[in-house]
């Protein structure tokens, strides 16, 4: 999905964000159970059984009352420590970092907690070869806990958790979380009636360049484009593209039969095309045009166009329905184009990992380390509890910000497309990260980790 790589989330994110606070959410995945250390007073976990589940990849469940609107229950979220970060951090390690509560004492399910396992298993390889970019770990930090999830018994994820990690705060806590999800649409292998919208695979001319191979100064930075007798320029954007530029070009991976969902489609990055015959076929985010990404739900919100109730992507899906021509004017006015490639299994994050729905988030890498369970204790019991940041997200920049994945289904839909939850935010990272940075009691005063 961000794979669904990157970019979906950021898009979710920047159309969650863009209207405001699209209010709300859903009833999270549930099970049973709780620390019997539980502060009293602490919220429970969020994501409880219903009587009408809707399973998603988990095998925990969301609630949804009738066939209207996700069941949104309000939760209190567990205070941060107050702290004034440091302006201009880049990193979590220059946000500094605060002890959180004891990691058995938060309100994390056992389901939950084994579900979490499973992800953060699977991101094992990952998070021991790669550079924390974060500046918070090293990957020998992470062999221990690594081994350990390989072997734990029934019944004791949470104990797990518990033994291997403690948690941490970073900067002043305050979390933003935004949902995505595995969309699905009507679309054919071949055009034919009632499928015109053309899914493009990565064109042939798209030319990736790292500015940084040119100058230390551009280090990090990359532009895509194209070459145009001896120069290279901007790629084509949405609306050159919409009106045939890329014929020949690039390679047609299916066509779509509603140009509003081929649209949402790019911005969540990866999801299921249901073809005529009722077979699936899955794609994916190769690329994306090298144009920036503009949120149109902050258009539409700006210029008045959403009333009361429309202000999630149910309600713009709605409006673009309604209004064909200035919808049309409106999608191009997000200059960003995504190029596709077709997947033979499950949609994957940047980590390169399947991602799973109501356990797999998005977060910004230079603040926590990809592959880390994060425990998310929002307004909003549906985003409350244990997640694994296994993708990024354009969008998803700054400490404490998250784009938590919901699955694929109208459930799945419904929760992402109106998740907006605030509250606090607690890494879970090795133990003995804390001592590192000199942090040997909790509320402790913030520590920067010093750089090996």
């Amino acid at each position: 999905m961000r794979t669904v790589r990157g970019f979906r989330a950021a898009a979710t994110v920047a159309l969650s964000m863009s209207l405001a606070a699209c209010a709300g959410h859903i009833v999270p995945p549930g099970g049973s159970g709780e620390y019997p250390s539980r502060p009293s007073g602490a919220p429970t976990s969020s994501r409880p059984h219903s009587n009408a589940p809707a399973v998603q990849p988990s095998g925990l469940s969301v609630s949804r009352v009738g066939p209207g609107p996700v069941q949104i229950i309000p939760a209190t979220p567990l205070p941060a420590t107050p702290v004034i970060p440091p302006a201009g951090a880049t990193t979590a390690a220059q946000a500094g970092i605060l002890a959180g509560p004891p990691v058995a004492s938060l309100p994390i399910t056992e389901p939950q907690a084994e579900a979490a396992r499973a992800a953060f298993l699977l991101s094992c390889p990952g998070l021991m070869r790669r550079t924390d970019s974060s500046g918070l770990t090293q990957g020998a930090d992470w062999q221990a806990a690594c081994q350990a999830a390989a072997n734990v018994p029934r019944g004791g994820a949470r104990d797990f958790f518990a033994r291997y990690f403690e948690a941490i705060q970073v900067g002043d806590g305050r979390s933003l979380a935004t949902g995505y999800y595995e969309p699905e649409i009507a679309g054919s292998r071949d055009r034919r009636s009632g499928y015109e919208v053309p899914i493009y695979a990565r064109p042939r001319d798209l030319i990736d360049v790292d500015l940084g191979a040119f100058s230390a100064a551009l280090k990090g930075k990359k532009v895509r484009g194209k070459v145009q007798g001896t120069n290279l320029v901007p790629y084509d954007d949405r609306t050159a593209i919409e009106q045939g530029s890329l014929q020949g070009r690039a390679p047609v991976l299916a066509w779509g039969a509603d140009p509003v969902e081929v649209f949402f489609l790019q911005i969540q990055g990866s999801g299921r095309l249901r073809l005529p015959g009722g077979d699936i076929m899955r794609v994916g985010y190769d690329t994306q045009n090298g144009r920036d990404y503009t949120g149109i739900g902050a258009l539409m919100k700006a210029r008045g166009l959403l009333g009361p109730g429309q202000t999630s992507m149910q309600g713009i899906v709605a409006w673009l329905h309604g209004h064909p021509e200035e919808g049309r004017a409106i999608m191009r006015e997000n200059k960003s184009f995504v190029f596709f490639r077709e997947l033979d299994g499950p949609p994957q994050g940047a980590m390169g990992y399947a991602v799973t729905g109501q356990v797999s988030a998005a977060a910004d890498p230079k603040f926590v380390p990809l592959g880390a369970p994060v425990f998310l204790s929002m307004d909003r019991q549906d985003a409350t509890g244990l997640w694994v940041a296994q993708d990024t997200g354009g969008a998803i920049k700054g400490a404490n910000r998250f784009d938590t994945f919901w699955g694929a289904g109208e459930t799945a839909r419904a929760v992402a497309g109106g998740m907006s939850a605030r509250g606090t935010a607690f890494l879970l990272l090795p133990i003995g990260t804390l001592a590192r940075a000199g942090i040997v009691a909790p509320g402790g005063t913030v520590g920067a980790i010093p750089q090996p």
